[in-house]
């Protein structure tokens, strides 16, 4: 059972300190006008450089999800944003424009968050499910230097253009797939085809399975810290026994 009361939310009103827990930026003069969401971590400490995890939500869903998910991941370990599409129906489009303009939210969710808390530059991690899942793989594998890592759940790697375009640089890009074993949307076909496509490649990817058939659980995203912390600073924790499907 998810526990909305473990992430405070508030709107940020020009706040002198970060805000612990998840909070909403109001619409800036340079922002999208789907707003960011914020997750930050308790007891912040200024002078750490906290690894930045950068959202992109789950058709149907938006940035708010970012307050109900990161509990699950952790509440000490990151700074987190998300991004908001305005198609929430059809979010997170694969035409040349739509990459471009989610390309550009990206950058602009890691500047303004370096602005409100002490990022690490080089521990930004791109994350996303469905077909943010799939977008985040997309810019990730457009700009492989640019990221400590991607991370795509229940969604595979995206279609059509030059996915691959980078691959000296995509080979040394940590990746991550979190797929259901029952999923209705990234069978078993797509993963084993995505699989043979990436170990051709020479990728570095890690891909976990779970026995579930929803887009996300709390396994996944305790193994998605278990593997970013493992990057970070060379520890893997045990990944979790089980888990509970999140809605």
């Amino acid at each position: 059972m998810m526990r909305n009361e473990s992430a405070v939310l508030s709107t940020l009103q020009n706040a002198p300190q970060p805000q612990l827990g998840a909070w909403f930026d109001p619409a800036r003069d340079d922002a999208p006008p789907e707003r960011l969401a914020y997750f930050a971590p308790m007891h912040y400490e200024r002078r750490y450089a906290y690894p930045l995890i950068v959202w992109l939500h789950d058709q149907k869903g938006s940035e708010r999800d970012l307050s109900r998910l990161m509990p699950h991941v952790s509440t000490r370990n990151y700074v987190a944003v998300a991004v908001g599409d305005s198609d929430r129906d059809r979010p997170w489009g694969q035409t040349r424009d739509a990459i471009a303009e989610t390309g550009a939210r990206v950058d602009l969710a890691i500047e303004s968050a370096g602005e409100r808390f002490n990022v690490h530059p080089d521990r930004v991690f791109l994350a996303g499910v469905g077909p943010g899942g799939a977008m985040a793989l997309r810019i990730a594998l457009g700009r492989p230097t640019a990221y400590a890592g991607v991370a795509s759940f229940d969604a595979g790697l995206p279609r059509g253009g030059r996915p691959f375009g980078q691959l000296k640089s995509v080979r040394s890009l940590p990746m991550l797939l979190a797929v259901n074993r029952d999923s209705p949307r990234y069978g078993a076909g797509e993963v084993s085809h995505d699989l043979r496509l990436l170990h051709s490649a020479g990728c570095t990817l890690d891909i976990r399975q779970y026995p579930d058939d929803g887009p996300v659980n709390t396994m996944m995203l305790a193994d998605f810290d278990s593997w970013m912390m493992k990057l970070v600073c060379g520890q893997s924790p045990a990944p979790s026994k089980r888990g509970a499907t999140l809605a």
